[in-house]
């Protein structure tokens, strides 16, 4: 998908142009349903992230709260925090419970209590989308001010001033030697313990607006992002920039594009196959997307569209241990498995 951007001081204005893609695609015939749960308190607001505690249980970040599933019904974890948009969950090696918030901070929960950290505590940025352990059980916080790491006493920043490309983090990614991998809204890149460093193709092209970054069983960096193409200075509203955008891999010393479609998220799941979500249309339509894991490396690797939405959104995914996937969307949160499509909203949203 070829995209002109027309980028001003405070506002990014998106112009497509959509191209001929590279992948055979290929509908999935799958059923839907509402499911009647235990309890009204379900997720009916934006859901952008969705794990698995450590005892199998579902963890939804949702803009009304934080949700776990057990099998049969949703507790809300945040009832008794007002009312902020929760962007991400993470449990960590210890079982405590983080909390990624919009415009108030990081929550953390040890099965009793509450602790709220702010920029006052020493966080970059109170907007918090993304949250990692790594592998020495430090804390890495993606936020809208720079990128933010936690020792289990302290805080320690990293912006621009560092060799940050941009303070705007969207995700973070370990990969198996220990390297971060790092999508922003500027160009993405990766964090060696010493220095960052942009990735960039053969041409010396950087990627930008990076909001997934996996590394799959065979030690492939799988991300979705976009190339600026042209760059053309229009004053005085700013530069207009024509961006390729689509789904992206890296092996070690090449970065091949495998398809146009978006792919905001990011997951592979046990049998190695690639999904993804992400905008597949110029009208706004997006998609839940399946790469076969047997072509993946073609010329034309395989495609199933699982679900499309019109207008909407599809946010990040998880595959449950029976094997379920799990995703996000505007409006709650969905599973799929493998044959049935469920949409947890009670019958009270229906009455």
């Amino acid at each position: 998908m070829t995209k002109l951007v027309h980028v001003c001081a405070l506002l990014m204005f998106v112009f497509c142009a959509f191209c001929q893609g590279k992948t055979d695609l290929t509908k999935d015939e799958t059923k839907s349903e509402t499911k009647d749960t235990s309890t009204s308190r379900v997720p009916t607001r934006m859901v952008r992230n969705v794990k698995q505690a450590r005892n199998g249980d579902i963890l939804i970040a949702s803009f009304n709260a934080v949700y776990r599933y057990d099998g049969k019904s949703f507790t809300n974890l945040t009832s008794n925090i007002p009312s902020p948009s929760f962007w991400d969950v993470l449990e960590d090696r210890k079982g405590n419970l983080w909390f990624g918030t919009l415009n108030s901070g990081v929550y953390y929960y040890n099965g009793k209590s509450f602790q709220h950290f702010t920029t006052e505590e020493g966080l970059a940025s109170n907007f918090v989308g993304f949250i990692h352990e790594d592998k020495t059980g430090m804390i890495w916080f993606a936020t809208g001010g720079g990128l933010t790491r936690y020792d289990g006493n302290s805080f320690r920043n990293f912006t621009t001033k560092d060799g940050l490309p941009t303070n705007d983090i969207t995700t973070i990614m370990e990969d198996k030697t220990g390297k971060l991998w790092i999508g922003t809204r500027g160009d993405a890149c990766f964090y060696d313990g010493e220095k960052f460093t942009v990735f960039r193709n053969k041409d010396g092209k950087t990627f930008y607006n990076v909001w997934s970054i996996i590394e799959d069983r065979k030690g492939i960096i799988w991300f979705g992002g976009s190339i600026i193409k042209n760059r053309k200075r229009i004053a005085p509203k700013g530069p207009i920039l024509t961006v390729e955008t689509g789904l992206w891999r890296y092996d070690g010393s090449t970065y091949t594009k495998v398809s146009q479609r978006g792919a905001s998220a990011i997951m592979e799941d046990k049998k190695g196959n690639i999904w993804t979500t992400g905008e597949v249309k110029l009208n706004g339509d997006w998609a839940l997307s399946r790469y076969d894991q047997k072509s993946l490396y073609t010329e034309k690797p395989a495609v199933t569209e699982i679900m499309s939405i019109k207008k909407g959104m599809l946010c990040r995914m998880l595959e449950a241990n029976d094997g379920s996937i799990w995703f996000g969307s505007l409006n709650g949160v969905y599973r799929y498995d493998g044959k049935t499509i469920t949409d947890f909203k009670s019958k009270e949203r229906h009455q």
